[in-house]
């Protein structure tokens, strides 16, 4: 591939990822402002952005813009988009595919995290990717966390509708795609030091090449559009749900096991940190409120 077809190639990235995340706003502001204000008080919250660029300033290495929510209905959500650029350090380098000989990457991305007032909503969690070194390749995912017990069982009515939304957008571009990201997605978020999953799982994939760019960006785009529809759709159905302060508490709690995860085996975490990323960005998944008993 010419230079210029993988430049061209990654501004189309690079506007689809912008484009969700304007989406993404629009559907989430738009549950902020049908929140019943008898269960979600104060005023609808708006997306705030700001701008953010990599390093000191003394060099073109990219950089991105976070929208953060914090509302009524949403007690935390952001939803971030960045292009980064330039080297990576010689022994990150040797982590990454591509890069050992050649320390040179371009990424472009969207990375969400919701987490709502009421616990009978469940948090969630998408990001979508297109990473180049010598090679490239497109990643990803969606996961949902319901934080009530009685939620966290896969015929649970809200997974088993999730679980179908992802085998849908896979099924679509190939018939061993869900088996194989599913399956990724349950051993990757899984908490080891306590032997449980963070959620209910969805779909996770990483170093993903066909070969075909335009069908693989394809599955990409359908991810992120079937993430915005099913999690739009599972929020409107549970947020007329009264809860009660034992919730709440078991909503905190379950928080804690969140920021476990991704403190100690998150790679998006490790790879924001270690490329010079917007720490507010990065930590932004962090729940607004947490409890560990």
């Amino acid at each position: 591939m010419t230079d210029a077809a993988m430049n061209a190639r990654k501004q189309t990235a690079r506007a689809w990822f912008e484009s969700l995340r304007d989406s993404i706003f629009t559907a989430f502001e738009r549950l902020e402002d049908r929140a019943d204000p008898a269960l979600y008080t104060g005023e609808p919250g708006r997306f705030e952005k700001k701008p953010w660029r990599r390093g000191d300033g003394s060099a073109d290495l990219g950089g991105g813009e976070a929208g953060m929510l914090r509302g009524r209905f949403f007690e935390k959500a952001g939803v971030h988009v960045s292009t980064v650029y330039g080297e990576l350090s010689p022994d990150f380098a040797r982590q990454v595919k591509g890069a050992g000989d050649d320390p040179r990457f371009w990424a472009s991305g969207i990375s969400l995290i919701a987490h709502p007032r009421n616990p009978r909503v469940p948090a969630v969690h998408m990001n979508t990717r297109f990473i180049v070194t010598r090679d490239w390749w497109f990643g990803g995912g969606m996961d949902l966390t319901p934080v009530l017990d009685f939620q966290r069982d896969q015929d649970f009515e809200d997974a088993r509708d999730f679980h179908a939304a992802c085998k849908a957008v896979c099924d679509a571009h190939g018939p061993d795609l869900h088996a194989k990201y599913k399956e990724w997605c349950d051993s990757y978020f899984f908490l080891k030091h306590r032997n449980e999953p963070r959620g209910v799982g969805g779909i996770f994939y990483d170093h993903h090449n066909s070969g075909g760019w335009d069908a693989d960006f394809a599955f990409t785009r359908d991810v992120g559009e079937a993430f915005l529809d099913i999690y739009a759709r599972l929020a409107a159905r549970r947020m007329g749900e009264a809860w009660t302060e034992a919730e709440r508490e078991e909503q905190l709690v379950r928080r804690g096991r969140y920021v476990e995860f991704n403190l100690l085996y998150d790679r998006g975490t490790k790879f924001g940190l270690e490329t010079g990323g917007n720490v507010e960005s990065i930590l932004s998944s962090m729940p607004p409120a947490v409890k560990w008993p």
